[in-house]
């Protein structure tokens, strides 16, 4: 049965295998490369105090590269559900061999295992390998990388680490149990595809957030946390601050909430133009001829205007990794029950 398996599926594991082996080819060989250019650039920076100038610029030559690859490993889980789960049954089944497979001497629980085993093993360490691959290679663009691309970052988290190894899991079984209740391979693929692509916007959406209580705290405004100030030019109004979701001592947080606080505590709300702050812009440092912002921040801070911030920190990645492959593994395993439970005694 492991052999009529394998016959059956190795020339896809054959072509994923050889494509793995070429992306680690070329991992290896820019890798080292891409490491050091990020030391030097660090050595060098922190001397004259422009690291800030030299992660933009360093991410910025590579991140076409740092979204590719990301893509390839998010995309990879998909397709072992779509073209490895899904068919799975269906294809059996639309083709009429399951009435000669399922009436010889392997029962119909084993022949399920067999394939489940193989090709979902084989889907998660080829997810597995592609996750950690990609995670050594841009480990000096998660660290200089912008808030929204953080490490931590909904986009960047699912692609490095081992979690690409759950959601292959479970997108191959999700795949094998759509096709069994549809019994056809095409309208199989399409559900399997929605119901995993709502799966992986509800996990960062409505469930990672709260894998471990988030961090709630309170900042004097900084160059870390102001995006920019907003000085009428005639003096006739308040000026206004929008805030960068940055966490000061925190470079890298999942920032989940971030809200400017007055000095009685209260938020105040941020209508897209920036929060209004009650501060002269007729003279004094928020005057539109004071020059430079950070003596108008400084002033804002003096009157009490405070940043709130509700973020999971970085140190909190791997233990977000393991739970959340936790969570998929569980996942797995229920479809993977509902799977045996149907062939046996709903499937004919």
């Amino acid at each position: 049965m492991i052999w009529l398996t394998w016959r059956q599926f190795r020339g896809s594991a054959a072509t994923m295998a050889a494509l793995l082996v070429l992306l680690a080819a070329a991992l290896a060989l820019t890798g080292p490369g891409l490491a050091a250019d990020y030391s030097a650039g660090i050595a060098a920076c922190v001397q004259d105090n422009t690291c800030d100038r030299f992660y933009d610029h360093f991410f910025g030559g590579h991140d076409t590269s740092f979204m590719a690859l990301s893509l390839v490993v998010l995309l990879l889980p998909a397709l072992a559900g779509l073209f490895w789960g899904a068919p799975l049954i269906t294809r059996e089944l639309e083709a009429g061999t399951h009435l000669l497979v399922w009436n010889q001497s392997i029962t119909r629980a084993r022949w399920l295992a067999v394939k489940l085993g193989l090709m979902g093993l084989t889907a998660m360490a080829l997810a597995g390998l592609c996750g950690l691959m990609v995670t050594w290679w841009a480990d000096p663009l998660d660290r200089s990388a912008a808030e929204n691309l953080a490490l931590m970052a909904p986009l960047v988290f699912g692609a490095r680490g081992i979690a690409p190894m759950g959601y292959a899991a479970f997108a191959f079984v999700l795949g094998v149990s759509v096709g069994m209740l549809v019994r056809r391979t095409l309208p199989a693929m399409v559900l399997t595809l929605a119901a995993f692509a709502a799966i992986q916007l509800a996990m960062p959406l409505l469930v990672r957030p709260h894998l471990m209580p988030p961090i709630t705290a309170t900042f004097e405004l900084s160059k870390t946390s102001v995006d920019s100030i907003s000085i009428p030019r005639d003096g006739g109004a308040n000026p206004r601050i929008s805030l960068r979701p940055a966490v000061p001592g925190q470079a890298g947080a999942w920032v989940l909430a971030n809200d400017l606080l007055d000095p009685s505590g209260r938020m105040i709300p941020d209508r897209g133009e920036g929060a209004v702050v009650a501060t002269s812009t007729t003279s004094g440092p928020c005057a539109p001829t004071a020059g430079s912002g950070d003596g108008c921040v400084a002033e804002i801070n003096r009157l009490g205007y405070r940043q709130q911030a509700t973020y999971q920190p970085l140190e909190r990645f791997w233990p977000f990794q393991w739970i959340e492959t936790g969570i998929y593994a569980l996942l797995t395993l229920g479809l993977t029950w509902l799977s045996f439970w149907w062939i046996r005694g709903r499937l004919s």
